[in-house]
């Protein structure tokens, strides 16, 4: 069956309008229809205009599918629509708090000082007194006693630096033969968990063996050190002292300073103002100080000839001499040490048998100071040993004779400075 639909002409019905209208008259008497009803039976069907808009956006939303795609249906794929890219949002900048009115502005000190002293009992042959216990020992710090806070007895390996004078003198081997010897001596003492340094110095500093443990490798540096072989006649010992106690600073523990010197400066570029304020504010060392050519100047001060042991431009020899004395002294005391003058070979192993006792064996004291300024001050430190009840104490040994006793500590700390 052919459907017909009508055409509109300019001037006349055409042949297919004439047959539609036949079929509406034919249509009109067998059905009953009403004309109303052929009409739109006949008209196309013409959707609303709506409805015509939503089929539009339809066939295009069809032909575009959305950037987000989606599985296929049984119309074409399912849109999933892909939501749009947010910017992340820019994190809020932390707020001061607000001022409360009324309330001044402070600043927060935080002052954590802990004090830590060695000290060493000794008798008078210098053996180390073991057994003690805390209740035996006061300090005093500025003349105001302190309270403990910790006390042990220890027993450690020795982190040390030998310092040694090694300078030439072409008349006088005397000092440069005593450095070898000491040197020697305290090498041949060492233990295996001990760390030691061998430093020299005449014009310059010369670090000859770094920190090791291994005896044979020290021996081999000194084997290279011969009387005569210095290259200047100098002893810049302040020079010297000053720069290791810089390197040790930067070493954890404590550590020791073996200072073999005739304690005679002759061209440093540091006073000795500088050097005792450099020792007075070392931490965690301790200087043991081994005088040199004692035996040589004996035998030429008994002969009138000590002059020749000093340049002409010293006013007495025996006066720097003296001096040099002095200062070795001074350098051991301020830092809890000992001062030493051997004369003879088999002195020297005795000084390094009581330098071992000492340092391997002491007390270690601890104690928060009651003064908490920090005002980079020099603090002096005094140790007292008491009975229990507090007098000064008597050691008797095991025949029940009395013990002398020296208490070795050094005399003081310098504060730290205040820091904001």
């Amino acid at each position: 069956m052919f459907l017909v639909y009508p055409m509109k002409s300019s001037n006349s019905f055409t042949l297919v309008s004439r047959l539609q209208l036949i079929w509406i008259l034919a249509l009109i008497l067998v059905f009953g229809l009403s004309g109303e009803q052929i009409l739109a039976q006949s008209q196309p069907a013409t959707p609303p205009q709506d409805t015509q808009k939503d089929n539009q956006k339809s066939g295009q939303q069809q032909n575009s599918v959305p950037e987000a795609g989606g599985p296929e249906g049984d119309i074409g794929p399912i849109a999933v629509p892909k939501k749009k890219d947010e910017a992340p949002k820019k994190e809020e900048a932390p707020r001061a708090p607000k001022k409360v009115e009324g309330m001044p502005e402070t600043t927060l000190h935080i002052a954590s000082n802990l004090v830590t002293v060695d000290v060493g009992v000794l008798g008078k042959d210098g053996t180390f007194i073991p057994g003690l216990k805390q209740e035996n020992f006061k300090i005093f710090e500025d003349g105001v006693q302190q309270t403990i806070s910790s006390f042990n007895q220890t027993q450690a390996p020795i982190t040390a630096v030998m310092l040694v004078e090694f300078a030439n003198n072409d008349i006088f081997y005397g000092f440069e033969y005593d450095s070898l010897v000491a040197s020697y001596t305290f090498v041949g003492g060492l233990k295996k968990e001990d760390w030691i340094a061998l430093v020299t110095y005449d014009l310059k500093t010369r670090i000859v063996q770094d920190f090791t443990q291994d005896k044979q490798a020290l021996q081999g540096s000194l084997s290279i050190l011969q009387p005569g072989m210095s290259l200047s006649a100098e002893t810049n010992l302040f020079d010297a002292l000053y720069d290791t106690i810089d390197r040790l600073d930067g070493v954890e523990g404590r550590k020791y300073i073996i200072l073999v010197s005739s304690g005679r400066d002759t061209f440093s570029k540091r006073t000795l103002d500088q050097v005792l304020k450099k020792v007075q504010a070392s931490k965690d060392i301790a200087i043991y100080s081994i005088s040199t050519g004692q035996a040589l100047r004996n035998y030429l001060e008994s002969r009138g000839a000590l002059r020749y042991l000093c340049p002409i431009t010293d006013f007495s020899c025996s006066t720097t001499y003296a001096q040099a004395d002095n200062q070795l002294r001074s350098f051991a005391k301020m830092t809890g040490g000992k001062y030493y003058q051997p004369l003879f070979q088999a002195s020297f192993r005795d000084a390094f048998g009581d330098i071992a006792q000492t340092i391997r064996n002491q007390y270690t004291i601890a104690y928060h100071p009651s003064n908490r300024s920090q005002d980079g001050s020099f603090r002096k430190i005094k140790v007292q040993l008491v009975n229990p009840d507090g007098t000064p104490a008597k050691l008797r040994d095991q025949k029940g004779k009395d013990i002398k006793y020296q208490v070795i500590a050094r005399e003081g700390y310098k504060a730290k400075p205040e820091v904001e």
